[in-house]
């Protein structure tokens, strides 16, 4: 059996799922010990339990120290089903996240995987949904694996109540991501969302008149809209699009937080991606490290982060692939 530190590098929860995500599909089990000690509330969370439980009814695995507070686990995979699946965080832990652990497994599945999630779909420390629709599934598709997803109900900290309807449809096989050259701009498009609450205080037009405040030298596509959920909430999501690759960005409201400083904040941190040479934005780049080590590939990134880092770490040890970093070029043979 594989042991992993789970302390090693940002020390989160991305060990984790990273770790159950490979495991499952090269059939490695796996230990994963001193999960998030470093953290004010050390070992397993809701979102991460659930994660894990997850996973492991994909592949009908075996679990230990499958429970709040755990630092502990063995995730022992069996054979990956296709079929349908419904999982519940019961708070607003990240949908997204959730996403992450089980999109790499469904892309090894022997047919198509449909998923119903439940909890946060726009909460701090994780991707945005639109993200996750626009940006990670655009790059999947690239190497093979349709995902197609909707929204059926937003869900805000600290209540959560979203619900996301995902299927996935595995290729053959994952087609290696070779991107190191990005193209020109060809546009900019803007999601400015808030609860209906916040309707009257035109949240979502505040947030959107900041974003293209700040970014002036291209033409901006803006939506505002306000939806229900059942905690308030506000968030500004974008991307921009060239020839070869799509860079996303976000921002997410809080009590106290001034709409203004919400859709300034997305806009500078696009304009970082946009001025960089990136082919992958930052954050997106941690996310793909599994894929690059199963299929291989290369591309450029805006900033090799540390969980950039952590999950080449991770991947290394499922994989026979040995990543490469030169500058902010990421390579996988």
């Amino acid at each position: 059996m594989l042991e992993l530190d789970g302390s090693y590098g940002e020390g989160g929860g991305a060990i984790l799922r990273a770790a159950t995500a490979l495991s499952a599909i090269t059939k490695t089990p796996v230990k994963v010990t001193n999960i998030r000690v470093g953290r004010k509330e050390p070992g397993l969370k809701p979102q991460h339990l659930l994660g894990l439980k997850a996973a492991a009814e994909l592949c009908g695995a075996k679990l230990t120290g499958a429970e709040i507070g755990s630092k502990e686990t063995t995730f022992v995979p069996g054979k990956i089903r296709a079929g349908g699946f419904k999982f519940d965080v019961g708070t607003a832990g990240s949908i997204t996240l959730i996403l992450q652990t089980l999109v790499p497994i469904a892309a090894y599945a022997p047919g198509k995987v449909k998923l119903e999630i439940r909890g946060g779909t726009n909460v701090p420390w994780s991707p945005p949904i639109e993200y996750f629709q626009n940006v990670y599934s655009e790059y999947l598709e690239r190497m093979g694996v349709l995902v197609n997803s909707e929204v059926m109900k937003y869900g805000f900290y600290p209540k959560g109540g979203g619900i996301v309807n995902a299927e996935v449809r595995p290729g053959k096989q994952l087609t290696p991501l070779d991107l190191t050259k990005r193209g020109k701009l060809l546009n900019i498009k803007a999601w400015a969302i808030s609860t209906k609450d916040l309707e009257k205080a035109e949240v979502s037009e505040r947030m959107l008149a900041a974003l293209r405040k700040e970014i002036t030298d291209y033409k901006i596509s803006g939506f505002a809209e306000y939806v229900d959920s059942l905690s308030s909430g506000a968030y500004v999501y974008c991307h921009a699009l060239l020839e070869n690759c799509k860079l996303g960005a976000s921002a997410l409201g809080e009590r106290g937080k001034p709409a203004e400083t919400v859709g300034r904040e997305a806009a500078l941190e696009l304009m970082k991606e946009i001025s960089s040479q990136a082919t992958v934005d930052k954050h997106l780049a941690d996310q793909l490290i599994l894929y690059l080590g199963l299929a291989g590939g290369s591309f450029v990134t805006s900033e090799v982060t540390e969980h950039t880092k952590t999950n080449i770490w991770v991947t290394e040890k499922f994989v026979d692939k040995k990543f490469k970093l030169g500058g902010n070029t990421i390579s996988a043979d």
